[in-house]
């Protein structure tokens, strides 16, 4: 069985105290992502959230709310952050929370399983686990190596998640690292 992993939205906008979508328990989540990457070389995929060039249906007045993060794709807020933006790896960019689809099924190259991480827990991880997993792909989501807006919201996610066992196992680094032998 082939196993990938999937790096949700490690960016700067996420990662950045200042910024409105800041993620507390980003650096956190890094370290736990950052534990799992000798593990998945040549296998890690990054995804990225991007604005869309012009909203549509609901995200319309979801962006009437955010109207400042209606930035370009090639924006520095959207980037990858350093820790992770030096590695060779794919990068999947889509303007939705989930990352799940053609593109991100390619680029994880067809594998069976996929460890999901980052941030955040009760949005991008939880969409991009949920349409992975209705696809098909065994998830495992080390909950030490994501982070939500809240703890509680992450809490709340991870339960979720834990619903839709066997199809997604939530999990932790150490777990994890255990079944890659490392």
């Amino acid at each position: 069985m082939s196993v990938a992993l999937v790096v949700v939205d490690m960016q700067r906008v996420f990662a950045d105290a200042d910024s409105a979508w800041a993620t507390p328990g980003y650096a956190s989540a890094s370290a736990g992502v950052r534990r799992l990457l000798p593990a998945f070389d040549g296998a890690t995929v990054y995804t990225r959230f991007v604005a869309p060039r012009q909203p549509e249906g609901a995200w319309i007045p979801y962006y009437a709310d955010w109207p400042d993060q209606l930035r370009p794709e090639d924006d520095p807020i959207w980037d990858v952050t350093a820790e992770f933006a030096v590695r060779d790896a794919p990068v999947v960019s889509a303007p939705t929370f989930g990352k799940w689809g053609p593109d991100l099924a390619a680029a994880t190259g067809g594998a069976d399983r996929l460890v999901v991480t980052g941030v955040s827990t009760d949005c991008c991880v939880l969409s991009t686990a949920l349409a992975a997993a209705d696809a098909g792909r065994s998830v495992i989501v080390p909950a030490d190596a994501c982070a939500g807006l809240s703890e509680a919201d992450h809490r709340r996610a991870l339960d979720a998640m834990a619903l839709y066992a066997p199809l997604i196992t939530v999990s932790d680094v150490d777990a994890v690292l255990a079944m890659m032998g490392a």
